[in-house]
């Protein structure tokens, strides 16, 4: 079956599944998580606080953070108040409330939000400094990459901890 790009293709085709996809091929990958920990006899914390090096952050953080790139841009590109949640999760079932939450706030966006994201203003500050990007710059730019660093590390870390997960388990189901 194919699926000729829209017509009306519009910054919320391009950002709002894109994160969806994200967001749920992440949270399979914490369900695989929770039975690694429960096959293999360890606490669950060890995942959650595992990391690649001293100086990254741990699974917990990136999570937290990809849900943070997610919500955060589609915000942004709509002109919605961005949802604030605190980052106290320490469970790997926290973990998936938290993106349960995001999805629930993704899947609330009416698509006619994002009708002038491609030209609306994104000032944020950047390390002490004020940046003013496009919609357009922002998503492409920075939010996308931001959120797929993010959602990658978490792979990488569950797959640097011994779980046995692949291309493929990242990727997802292609059938939606």
């Amino acid at each position: 079956m194919t699926h000729p790009l829209p017509q009306d293709l519009t910054y919320y085709h391009v950002s709002v599944p894109v994160f969806i996809k994200a967001l749920t091929n992440l949270s399979s990958l914490l369900h695989k998580a929770v039975a690694f920990a429960a096959e293999r006899q360890i606490d669950e914390s060890e995942l959650v606080n595992a990391r690649l090096a001293p100086d990254m952050f741990s699974l917990a953080r990136q999570v937290q953070s990809a849900s943070d790139a997610a919500k955060s841009c589609a915000a942004r590109l709509s002109g919605s108040e961005i949802p604030s949640f605190p980052d106290t999760e320490t469970t790997l079932a926290q973990l998936q409330t938290r993106i349960g939450k995001t999805l629930d706030f993704l899947n609330s966006l009416p698509r006619e939000s994002f009708a002038a994201a491609g030209e609306r203003p994104i000032v944020m500050n950047m390390r002490g400094t004020e940046r003013t990007f496009s919609g357009y710059d922002y998503l492409f730019r920075l939010a996308i990459p931001n959120l797929f660093f993010h959602v990658t590390t978490a792979y990488d870390i569950l797959r640097n901890q011994g779980l046995a997960i692949g291309k493929s388990d990242y990727l997802g189901s292609f059938d939606q």
